[in-house]
């Protein structure tokens, strides 16, 4: 193979296709969401594909996982405040297919120190509409049972979610690690009220709209339903469907080299929260059109293997964390507010609904906190 093809090969393994064109149309369009020069607000979420049995078989390995959020989590947040007074805020999507009651009652202690929120997390294969919803709403039991999830004033479950292997909506060519086109329809009618799934690059899951809150629109029945949506904004809702919200994508310089990266806001031992990886994720000015003073900055990680947890848990996170206080909290460019997946979506309806000033005022504004956290 020639170097021509070896780089031609290697482009089209990070599938940057599929997304590089809509990054082109984020940046043209979003002007004003980028260049505000009041002062700002940055919402900051961690949303977290907590998985305890990551490549292991579970036993004292995952215990030892959960004990070390369990102790490490408290101990890292208690040191920082945001705008609002609140510590460092951490959304764990618990995977339903790994209940454990030890580790969602150890998360409930969590929740109720105002350090987080369960949500869902679901790795599926196969199914069919019927298996899927009787997955979904076994999943939700058990969550609510050690009393996370948020309620509607009827009593109905809400949750966020974040698809397994990136395959919201059977999105993958070979339709592996999902099996139902009408995935999102689903999702809505068991009580999700957003998706936090994207950005899904370099794999080929990722959709070509880029830095983005948004409501899907068009067929929600058929596959890989989100590739088609209508941005967020001021004096517009969609509550009959789930509403997008999407984390950073960028190419990005590689610190002290000359090479390019997908910024994608992932977290890992190797790749850990960082100064520069900060001014990426803000520059991207996600957001609801028309309330760009409100900058939207969700990025993930999976929390739980050692590697990971030692960057999120120790000096790499306490560096972070002062960085966001001294560059975002200083009261006059920017006012700093941790939130969790759940106070997010209620910032964005807000937004949405023309509500200005402190987003901080509107954490609970259509999605009251969980039992276990009031």
């Amino acid at each position: 193979m020639n170097n021509a093809a070896a780089m031609l090969s290697r482009l089209l393994s990070k599938n940057l296709h599929t997304w590089l064109g809509g990054y082109a149309r984020h940046i043209a369009r979003d002007v004003t969401q980028r260049t505000y020069t009041g002062t700002r607000h940055l919402l900051f979420a961690v949303c977290d594909h907590y998985e305890p049995l990551w490549r292991e078989p579970g036993g004292a390995v995952a215990d030892a996982r959960v004990d070390a959020w369990a102790e490490g989590y408290p101990a890292l947040a208690r040191a920082f405040r945001d705008a609002d007074g609140f510590a460092p805020r951490h959304s764990f999507f618990f995977p339903g297919e790994q209940y454990n009651p030890r580790h969602l009652d150890q998360l409930a202690d969590l929740a109720r120190l105002d350090l987080g929120e369960v949500e869902l997390h679901l790795h599926h294969d196969g199914d069919t509409a019927d298996s899927l919803r009787a997955q979904l709403l076994d999943s939700l039991d058990k969550l609510a049972a050690h009393g996370h999830l948020s309620r509607d004033a009827d009593g109905r479950l809400r949750y966020a979610f974040i698809h397994g292997n990136w395959c919201l909506a059977n999105a993958r060519a070979d339709r592996r690690w999902c099996g139902v086109d009408a995935e999102m329809p689903l999702l809505f009618d068991t009580g999700c009220y957003a998706d936090y799934t994207f950005p899904a690059a370099p794999n080929e899951c990722q959709p070509n709209i880029v830095n983005q809150i948004y409501w899907p629109i068009g067929d929600l029945s058929r596959n890989r339903a989100y590739e088609a949506g209508r941005r967020a904004r001021v004096g517009e809702r969609m509550d009959d469907r789930i509403l997008m919200i999407q984390g950073p994508l960028a190419p990005a310089l590689r610190p002290n080299r000359l090479a390019v990266r997908i910024e994608n806001g992932g977290l890992d031992g190797s790749d850990p929260p960082a100064a520069a990886r900060a001014t990426t994720w803000v520059k991207q000015g996600i957001g609801v059109a028309g309330r760009p003073e409100w900058v939207f900055v969700k990025i993930y990680t999976h929390g739980t293997p050692e590697d990971n947890a030692a960057v999120l848990l120790g000096a790499d996170a306490q560096r972070f964390h002062s960085h966001l206080a001294e560059r975002y909290n200083d009261g006059e460019c920017w006012r700093l507010h941790y939130v969790t997946a759940r106070e997010m979506y209620n910032i964005a309806i807000a937004a949405m609904d023309g509500k200005t000033g402190n987003p901080g005022d509107y954490r609970d504004y259509v999605l009251a906190r969980p039992p276990v956290a009031v």
